[in-house]
């Protein structure tokens, strides 16, 4: 994996702007694992974690299944302004990251924050309040949807937004308050697909033929 990563880069707190003192590194990558491991019985993993590095990697295919999926920490990685490593061939897949890019989005983003919700809002059931970290990047999720159906990319700096969310995490800001910023970010992401310029659906055939092109010359 660490031989064949084509891109490297910190997400998390640190690249959204919301890091503190405590804020661990967290990082995510992509490699492509070589053409020839794929011809036998035995296929190379989709994934790697790495606990001690805090570095969760996905080989090629899987990463743009994500992407064009609109998966959102798949997205952020294409935005993600700290990059660590880069080759060629991830200077390719940025140069590709337009192609994601749908209203499918709307969706995704949902989805991942409303299953976030009936998760903080179990813990406000049986703890007696959620976990606010969960809590703040579930709002910071749904601000960076509304931006990518609204601008055509993911927010992934969060900074003008900094005060009040780190607010959240230190468990400063009333639920009821956290449940209205919740429901007007949602209203505001079900105003902007309807308003968006993003295509349908992302453009699966030119992701293909970059997949296509690097397993072919990998194969050479």
């Amino acid at each position: 994996m660490r031989d064949h990563t084509v891109l490297s880069v910190v997400v998390g707190s640190r690249a959204y702007g919301l890091a503190t003192e405590a804020s661990d590194v967290d990082r995510r990558g992509v490699y492509a694992a070589p053409t020839p491991l794929f011809w036998g019985f035995t296929k190379p993993p989709t994934h790697v974690d790495e606990p001690d590095a805090e570095r969760f990697s996905w080989e090629l295919e899987r990463f743009l299944g994500l992407a064009l999926a609109a998966n959102p920490t798949a997205l952020e990685c294409l935005w993600s302004p700290l990059v660590e490593k880069v080759t060629d061939r991830g200077e390719e897949l940025l140069a590709l990251r337009e192609a994601f890019l749908s209203r499918r989005a709307h969706t995704t983003f949902l989805r991942y924050a409303d299953s976030q919700f009936r998760k903080l809002t179990g813990d406000l059931r049986t703890r007696g309040e959620p976990r606010w970290k969960h809590v703040m990047h579930m709002l910071r999720l749904l601000i960076s949807g509304r931006h990518l159906l609204s601008y055509g990319e993911p927010l992934v700096g969060v900074r003008e937004h900094r005060e009040r969310l780190l607010a959240v995490r230190r468990g400063e800001v009333p639920w009821a308050e956290i449940e209205d910023w919740r429901e007007s970010l949602t209203r505001d992401l079900d105003t902007a697909v309807e308003r968006s310029a993003l295509p349908a659906e992302p453009d699966r055939a030119r992701v293909e033929e970059f997949l296509v092109s690097v397993r072919r010359r990998d194969a050479r």
